[in-house]
């Protein structure tokens, strides 16, 4: 991460930040920034809160944006990236759209499978959310398209099985995001803003947040606080 913003910053370009739902290194340097430490810091993976999203298998995902953006990632490679990306949403699309009937045949099939007293009217994509139930054993009853690698069917599972927990994990990650979208103006003196607790105003002058996202995470900085920064920003606005 130093060297990748040491070369942007020769370039002039905008740093490299990962947030908290992207890497655990970014985790660890907003940690280490805004909390500081006395002792030795260990990366647990208790410390993130979005750990869900932060999966092995998803690492791409999250992060072949950023190495592309940066030059670390070819066009080649980020463009294959992206096909399979493209493909594993197209098939999910696909199960979706494909319901199964309760014929005596799929009766027959389903219970092969482990699954009794099958009605049908289920939709693919339902059937693969159980457990027990692989990609594998129902892409014969859908219309996929081949073309999923190994690690790319291990993907689009891991996202349906999990999807309703992904998908909150995701709200509670959109609304830090949100935080750290609100820019704080650069050399504001935090000792002039007005009803900030005495610790507060210590911290945010000591680590010089650059978002309210930012600072909303500094040890010693409450709710209260950030609400009297937003407060403060608005009027040197509107004074402006």
């Amino acid at each position: 991460m130093a060297g990748i913003n040491a070369a942007l910053k020769v370039k002039k370009q905008e740093p490299l930040i990962l947030s908290r739902d992207e890497a655990y290194i970014g985790v660890m340097i907003d940690d280490l920034i805004n909390k500081g430490t006395n002792e030795p810091y260990r990366l647990l993976s208790s410390r993130a809160e979005f750990r869900l999203l932060m999966r092995h298998d998803n690492a791409d995902m999250r992060l072949y944006k950023h190495g592309h953006r940066v030059g670390l990632i070819s066009d080649e490679k980020y463009q294959k990236f992206l096909d399979k990306c493209a493909l594993i949403d197209e098939n999910i699309e696909i199960l979706k759209n494909t319901i199964l009937s309760g014929n005596q045949t799929m009766v027959e099939e389903m219970s092969l499978l482990g699954i009794e007293n099958f009605k049908g009217g289920v939709s693919a994509l339902n059937l693969l959310k159980r457990p027990g139930i692989s990609y594998e054993m129902i892409k014969k009853y859908a219309p996929v398209k081949e073309g999923l690698s190994i690690t790319g069917i291990e993907q689009l599972e891991i996202m349906v099985k999990y999807e309703g927990y992904i998908e909150k994990e995701k709200k509670e990650a959109e609304k830090l995001r949100k935080l750290d979208l609100l820019k704080i103006p650069r050399g504001i003196n935090y000792h002039n803003v007005n009803g900030l607790a005495l610790e507060a105003r210590s911290k945010l002058q000591d680590v010089d947040p650059l978002t309210i996202g930012q600072a909303s995470r500094i040890s010693g900085v409450n709710p209260a606080d950030i609400a009297q920064l937003l407060i403060y920003i608005k009027k040197e606005k509107n004074n402006d």
